[in-house]
């Protein structure tokens, strides 16, 4: 059972990315016209629920940070983060706290420090092409990969590595030209493990097809033949 928690406005989407995939639709279609919420709004809404929570006798596996777009974006993430552990330890300790991030804001020290702290810091990487990147993923800032991974490589093993395999539009990072740069800046970043995933819902630019099993089978496997513990998600 996971509990999500979205730190952006509930009306819109707020994100670092506007990838051609996700499931929230294109930055331009849902802008919000609410503000984020405050800490002090997350932390009375999240003591709230788990206290209903623990009343009913339901106890969540995981608290998630996902949302509508890219929840390190919120200004007092770190703050929240030392909330949310507080709260966790109070109603449900053995719960697992998970952040699912683009890692563009992986330059913020407090956003480093904070990731460091939850059980899951779930970090996106897609491919090190550039040109992938900026077709797919569509930073809306300046997004440098080598930059990003070499803040990656600072979890020192601590990290979660995150990355869409897909395939249309004109591009494939299941081939060979994609995945074995790819693999290979997984050994350097050494992750705790690598989860791999594809497709899942409606996407916002039509064209898109999955990853097969077999394919994500075979990334999956040569990821674990260099010692990484990995998962594919079809």
């Amino acid at each position: 059972m996971s509990l999500g928690i979205n730190l952006l406005p509930g009306d819109g989407k707020v994100c670092t990315f506007d990838c051609i995939y996700c499931e929230c639709g294109l930055n331009k279609d849902h802008r919000p016209k609410s503000k984020m919420p405050t800490r002090e709004e997350v932390c009375r809404g999240l003591e709230k629920k788990l206290s209903e929570m623990q009343a009913a006798g339901e106890a969540p596996d995981v608290l998630t940070f996902a949302g509508n777009g890219e929840p390190t974006c919120h200004p007092d993430f770190a703050a929240i983060i030392d909330d949310t552990l507080r709260l966790r330890d109070k109603y449900f300790p053995k719960a697992r706290v998970s952040v699912l991030s683009n890692a563009t804001q992986l330059h913020r020290e407090d956003v480093r420090e904070a990731l460091r702290r939850v059980d899951n810091n779930c970090l996106k990487l897609d491919t090190v092409s550039s040109t992938y990147i900026n077709k797919v993923d569509r930073p809306t800032g300046k997004y440098d990969v080598k930059e990003v991974i070499e803040y990656m490589k600072l979890f020192r093993g601590q990290a979660v590595v995150q990355s869409m395999f897909m395939k249309g539009d004109g591009v494939d990072n299941t081939s060979e030209e994609f995945v074995e740069p790819w693999l290979k800046t997984i050994l350097e970043i050494a992750p705790r493990e690598v989860m791999i995933y594809t497709i899942d819902r409606d996407t916002p630019v039509g064209g898109l097809e999955k990853a097969t099993p077999e394919e994500l089978n075979s990334i999956r496997d040569r990821v674990i033949a260099a010692g990484i513990p990995c998962s594919a998600s079809y």
